[in-house]
């Protein structure tokens, strides 16, 4: 039986959705057990060990709202024997291109999280169809599983 996973959103606009959305459904039918979250709680996936976190970046280099409560709450867990990857969007036009993957690596990485394949940083300027992107990206992340 596969790993169940966990994908936490950070979206402003959707198309973070929209992408975690589309990796879900590719999950689901390689019979993962898959937990789409939008709007996470550290509750609602604290059972969860490994988590697939697909976020935009928004203004200056932050992460969207959405996904703010959860990393603050996040910063106060153990997170020992979680695993987890990032999928980002962000736009290459600015200097903060895909700081939230930074951020919520760093955030992870220092709560005890283990970090097990390379981050995702899906430029919207360059990539048209970001869904396909993302999934032929997959194969990261189900290697390292």
């Amino acid at each position: 039986m596969p790993t169940p996973i966990a994908i936490i959103t950070g979206s402003t606009l959707g198309g973070a959705e929209y992408v975690a959305d589309h990796l879900a459904d590719c999950l689901a039918q390689q019979d993962f057990d898959v937990q789409l979250e939008n709007n996470a709680s550290f509750a609602d996936v604290a059972s969860q060990k490994l988590w697939l976190i697909v976020t935009s970046t928004h203004g200056a280099g932050e992460l969207p709202e959405n996904i703010q409560p959860f990393i603050e709450e996040v910063k106060q867990q153990d997170l020992t024997g979680v695993h987890f990857a990032v999928v980002g969007l962000g736009n290459s036009d600015y200097d903060t291109f895909c700081y939230a993957v930074d951020t919520v690596e760093q955030v992870l990485t220092v709560q005890g999280a283990v970090q097990i394949c390379e981050s995702l940083r899906i430029d919207v300027v360059e990539v048209e169809d970001q869904d396909q992107t993302a999934e032929e990206w997959l194969p990261n992340l189900l290697n390292a599983l």
